[in-house]
Protein backbone atom coordinates (compact mmCIF):
# COMPACT_ATOMS: atom_id res chain seq x y z
CA UNK A 1 0.00 0.00 0.00
CA UNK A 2 1.85 3.32 -1.13
CA UNK A 3 5.33 1.50 -1.35
CA UNK A 4 7.44 2.27 1.93
CA UNK A 5 4.61 5.03 3.19
CA UNK A 6 3.33 5.00 6.86
CA UNK A 7 0.00 4.61 7.15
CA UNK A 8 -1.42 6.99 10.03
CA UNK A 9 -4.68 5.48 12.00
CA UNK A 10 -6.18 7.79 14.19
CA UNK A 11 -8.46 5.87 16.77
CA UNK A 12 -9.20 5.98 20.32
CA UNK A 13 -10.59 2.28 21.12
CA UNK A 14 -8.15 -0.04 21.67
CA UNK A 15 -9.83 -3.11 20.33
CA UNK A 16 -10.11 -1.11 16.74
CA UNK A 17 -6.29 -0.62 16.88
CA UNK A 18 -5.99 -4.42 17.89
CA UNK A 19 -8.58 -5.47 15.12
CA UNK A 20 -6.45 -3.08 12.36
CA UNK A 21 -3.25 -4.27 13.63
CA UNK A 22 -4.06 -8.49 13.16
CA UNK A 23 -5.89 -7.44 9.72
CA UNK A 24 -2.75 -5.71 8.71
CA UNK A 25 -0.31 -8.10 9.44
CA UNK A 26 -2.58 -11.34 8.17
CA UNK A 27 -2.58 -9.34 4.68
CA UNK A 28 1.21 -8.88 4.83
CA UNK A 29 0.95 -5.25 4.42
CA UNK A 30 4.87 -4.13 5.53
CA UNK A 31 3.64 -0.64 6.07
CA UNK A 32 4.50 1.07 9.22
CA UNK A 33 1.37 1.69 11.40
CA UNK A 34 1.45 5.03 13.15
CA UNK A 35 -1.45 5.22 15.67
CA UNK A 36 -2.51 8.27 17.71
CA UNK A 37 -5.59 8.83 19.93
CA UNK A 38 -7.30 11.54 18.82
CA UNK A 39 -7.45 15.03 15.83
CA UNK A 40 -4.93 16.75 18.16
CA UNK A 41 -2.62 13.78 18.78
CA UNK A 42 -2.85 13.63 14.43
CA UNK A 43 -2.05 16.91 14.04
CA UNK A 44 1.50 17.18 16.33
CA UNK A 45 2.50 13.80 14.72
CA UNK A 46 2.08 15.82 10.65
CA UNK A 47 3.32 19.04 11.88
CA UNK A 48 7.04 17.26 12.51
CA UNK A 49 6.89 15.00 9.41
CA UNK A 50 8.46 15.55 6.26
CA UNK A 51 7.17 12.37 4.70
CA UNK A 52 3.94 12.35 4.71
CA UNK A 53 1.94 9.12 5.55
CA UNK A 54 0.38 7.67 1.92
CA UNK A 55 -2.94 7.34 3.97
CA UNK A 56 -4.98 7.62 6.83
CA UNK A 57 -7.00 5.72 8.49
CA UNK A 58 -9.43 7.72 10.08
CA UNK A 59 -12.12 7.18 13.07
CA UNK A 60 -14.86 10.09 13.87
CA UNK A 61 -15.60 9.75 17.37
CA UNK A 62 -12.48 10.53 19.32
CA UNK A 63 -12.32 12.74 22.46
CA UNK A 64 -10.63 15.96 22.29
CA UNK A 65 -10.33 16.88 18.58
CA UNK A 66 -12.72 14.28 16.50
CA UNK A 67 -12.24 13.12 12.94
CA UNK A 68 -14.41 15.73 10.93
CA UNK A 69 -12.47 18.71 13.01
CA UNK A 70 -9.36 16.60 12.21
CA UNK A 71 -10.54 16.97 8.51
CA UNK A 72 -10.86 20.84 8.70
CA UNK A 73 -8.09 20.86 9.87
CA UNK A 74 -5.88 18.53 7.58
CA UNK A 75 -7.62 19.97 4.49
CA UNK A 76 -6.40 24.13 4.94
CA UNK A 77 -3.11 22.80 4.75
CA UNK A 78 -1.53 22.77 0.93
CA UNK A 79 0.46 19.63 1.43
CA UNK A 80 -1.65 17.96 3.67
CA UNK A 81 -4.52 18.24 1.86
CA UNK A 82 -3.26 15.38 -0.83
CA UNK A 83 -3.07 12.64 1.44
CA UNK A 84 -6.00 10.33 1.06
CA UNK A 85 -8.09 9.74 3.80
CA UNK A 86 -10.53 6.69 4.89
CA UNK A 87 -12.82 6.96 7.45
CA UNK A 88 -13.61 3.92 9.57
CA UNK A 89 -16.19 4.44 11.50
CA UNK A 90 -19.47 2.41 13.35
CA UNK A 91 -21.47 5.86 12.71
CA UNK A 92 -24.13 5.44 9.63
CA UNK A 93 -25.11 8.93 10.49
CA UNK A 94 -25.71 10.67 7.11
CA UNK A 95 -24.36 13.91 8.74
CA UNK A 96 -21.54 12.41 9.20
CA UNK A 97 -20.97 10.95 5.69
CA UNK A 98 -22.02 14.54 4.38
CA UNK A 99 -19.50 16.23 6.90
CA UNK A 100 -16.06 14.21 6.16
CA UNK A 101 -17.21 13.38 2.31
CA UNK A 102 -17.60 17.51 1.88
CA UNK A 103 -14.37 17.90 3.45
CA UNK A 104 -12.47 16.00 0.70
CA UNK A 105 -12.17 12.62 2.26
CA UNK A 106 -11.34 9.53 0.00
CA UNK A 107 -13.97 6.90 1.36
CA UNK A 108 -16.22 6.32 4.41
CA UNK A 109 -16.27 2.65 5.61
CA UNK A 110 -18.33 1.28 8.35
CA UNK A 111 -16.32 -0.83 10.28
CA UNK A 112 -17.94 -4.81 10.35
CA UNK A 113 -18.21 -6.68 14.11
CA UNK A 114 -16.96 -9.85 12.40
CA UNK A 115 -13.19 -9.95 12.20
CA UNK A 116 -13.34 -12.19 8.71
CA UNK A 117 -15.34 -8.88 7.41
CA UNK A 118 -12.73 -6.36 8.96
CA UNK A 119 -10.24 -7.69 7.18
CA UNK A 120 -11.83 -8.09 3.34
CA UNK A 121 -12.46 -4.62 4.49
CA UNK A 122 -8.82 -3.67 4.66
CA UNK A 123 -7.86 -5.89 1.73
CA UNK A 124 -9.83 -4.22 -0.34
CA UNK A 125 -8.80 -0.83 0.68
CA UNK A 126 -5.19 -1.93 -0.20
CA UNK A 127 -5.75 -3.26 -3.59
CA UNK A 128 -7.39 0.11 -4.28
CA UNK A 129 -4.51 2.21 -3.08
CA UNK A 130 -1.75 -0.36 -4.62
CA UNK A 131 -3.39 0.41 -8.52
CA UNK A 132 -4.25 4.15 -7.45
CA UNK A 133 -1.96 6.84 -9.20
CA UNK A 134 -0.66 9.01 -6.08
CA UNK A 135 0.34 12.86 -6.16
CA UNK A 136 3.32 12.14 -4.19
Amino acid sequence: MLANKKILLLEDDIVDVMTIKRAIKQLKISNELIVKENGEEGLAYLKDLKDLPGIIFLDINMPKMNGIEFLGHLKEDKQWAQIPVVVLTTSKDQQDKLATFSKGISGYMIKPVDYLQFKDMIETIKSYWDMSEHPY
